[in-house]
C-alpha cells in the first residue's frame, strides 16, 4: 500500500507507517494541481491542516482508499466528495 503524506508530521509517525510495511512518500508543500497529479498513485493520503482535500483532488484519486488527518476535525476535507467515492 502506498501512502502520501502531504503535510509535515513527526518522523516517528512516518517510522510507524514504514514498520507496518507501507510504502510512504512525504511530499509537503504541494500546490493543488501538483497534488491532483500525484494522488492517483496512492492508496492513502495523510494530511494535517495545510492540505485542502477538495472534490477535484478526490475525483482524481482513483486508487485512494482512505484519507487520514493527523490532528482533529475534517474541515479541510470535502466529506461529501469523499463519501461519494467510498473513502473513509
Amino acid at each position: 500500500m502506498k501512502v502520501l503524506v502531504s503535510d509535515s508530521i513527526s518522523s516517528k509517525g512516518i517510522d510507524v507507517l514504514k514498520k507496518a510495511g507501507l510504502e510512504v512518500d512525504v511530499k509537503t508543500g504541494l500546490k493543488p494541481e501538483e497534488l491532483k497529479e500525484e494522488i492517483g498513485r496512492y492508496d492513502a493520503l495523510i494530511v494535517r491542516s495545510a492540505t485542502k482535500v477538495t472534490a477535484d483532488i478526490i475525483n482524481a484519486a482513483k486508487n485512494l482508499r482512505v484519507i487520514g488527518r493527523a490532528g482533529s476535525g475534517l474541515d479541510n476535507v470535502d466529506k461529501t466528495a469523499a463519501t461519494k467515492q467510498g473513502l473513509w
